[in-house]
């Protein structure tokens, strides 16, 4: 059970690759779950990862606690570029001995474990309780074999330029601005408001700032807790979505899709003021918009908690050096290391032993208002509530984004977008 983003990027391109996982169901191999490919060589392994999220600077970092390992990093393209290219090699391909995967990713793996190593037969037993449990059994199959080690989570908020609520006289303290919208409801009113002071958009779009965090925060979301679909009957769908609806038909959206160019450019000019952030999501912020520094700041979002994010890494079971790419995964996701990743690079640790530590607890960000942005974040991971994932979930995702920006930014009828989305999904999963 896991509460998990709805798109297939985990930090810088969410959106352009949101949800599109691979198509094929994954070929199964004579490998068990249990084999780890060989010894191998402990001094060299091969990484595939996806791009736009650093993975370079986490291969150097380890460079230099184990300077005698050779790490030979590929970054295959986007995460469903880089899943699908896992799927061709473990149907007879060459496989890496390391591979990073998108959570929303994930669950088709599951479903063929065989074709990885159980981190169990490598020591994970462990280090399983350095995570948290709604990450970590994400990862694990139904007779609790573990196939993967988290990287973050991304935790959630709302980043909003100071300046441009000033101006719609509405207050600028991030304490004050988060009680403007204990719900979603009045998140959408508050937009209103800006939007009639100001005559601009008040946040970017609909789908991603309404619908993908609303419908995050419910006990239940597209499977119930036994693996059935119940995106079509569950109402906390329904209700979101048409949260989303009413933000669009407010007329208070910029129409941009997030990471679009569109959006890129409208972050560097200031074209909207709020938006539904992942911790990961301030570097974006900082590359579009780098002379908006101490313009913005960082509130709680409506409902209070939130997940957009999260990426596993994963051993093949034909993996000709297991144990070298092991022991990159058990260093480089440790604790410790993983408040360095937050540090350097605001990817959310997944180790709660974390949450407490000043350096994370006490962290500000200068760029944001020196909103204590560690605390912010990790409060909205903690109040998550764990629902079930399952095989399709990308493509059901996408199916209701889909519905929505059709609305948004082509005029699709809103009264019809509801059985659009459903009808989409049915077609995507093959229901």
């Amino acid at each position: 059970m896991n509460a998990l983003p709805q798109l297939s990027m985990t930090r810088r391109r969410a959106l352009a690759l949101s949800a599109a996982v691979g198509g094929t169901a994954l070929a199964s191999t004579a490998c068990s779950s249990g084999g780890s490919g060989g010894s191998g060589d402990p001094n060299t392994f091969d990484f595939w990862s996806f791009t736009g999220i650093g993975q370079k600077d986490d291969v150097a970092a380890y460079k230099k606690l184990a300077p005698e390992v050779n790490v030979k990093l590929t970054e295959v393209g986007s995460s469903t570029e880089t899943a699908q290219a896992l799927t061709t090699a473990l149907a007879g391909g060459k496989v890496p001995d390391l591979c990073l995967i998108q959570a929303t990713e994930l669950p088709k793996f599951i479903e063929n474990a065989g074709n990885f190593v159980d981190l169990g037969t490598l020591g994970a037993d462990d280090l399983e309780g350095d995570y948290l449990d709604w990450v970590i059994s994400q990862a694990k199959t139904s007779d609790d074999v573990l196939i993967g080690i988290p990287t973050d989570v991304g935790g959630m908020g709302v980043a909003y330029r100071t300046d441009f609520f000033a101006a719609a006289g509405l207050p600028t303290d991030r304490t004050e601005v988060g009680k403007l919208w204990p719900t979603w409801d009045d998140f959408i009113a508050t937009g209103q408001k800006y939007t009639t002071a100001t005559g601009k958009p008040f946040m970017d779009n609909a789908n991603t700032t309404v619908f993908l965090q609303a419908v995050s925060q419910g006990a239940e979301q597209y499977y119930d807790d036994e693996g059935q679909p119940v995106y079509d009957t569950n109402p906390a769908v329904r209700e979101s979505f048409d949260l989303a609806l009413k933000a669009i038909a407010a007329k208070v959206t910029a129409r941009l899709g997030t990471f679009t160019d569109g959006w890129t450019a409208a972050l560097g000019k200031g074209d909207f003021a709020a938006m539904s952030a992942p911790s990961w999501m301030l570097g974006s912020i900082r590359s579009a918009a780098p002379d908006s520094k101490g313009k913005w700041d960082v509130a709680v979002i409506p409902g209070g908690s939130g997940n957009w994010g999260g990426s596993y890494l994963v051993i093949p079971a034909r993996a000709a050096n297991p144990k070298a790419a092991w022991n990159y995964v058990k260093t480089m996701q440790s604790p410790e290391q993983q408040l360095q990743h937050f540090l350097t690079s605001g990817s959310l640790p997944t180790t709660p032993s974390n949450y407490e530590k000043p350096e994370l607890t006490g962290y500000t960000d200068p760029f944001f208002g020196n909103a204590p942005t560690g605390q912010i974040f990790t409060q909205s991971v903690l109040g998550l509530k764990a629902f079930k994932v399952g095989p399709n979930t990308g493509e059901i995702s996408t199916a209701f984004l889909d519905a929505l920006t059709g609305v948004e930014q082509d005029g699709a009828p809103a009264d019809a977008a509801w059985d659009t989305a459903v009808k989409n999904a049915k077609t995507a999963i093959g229901a």
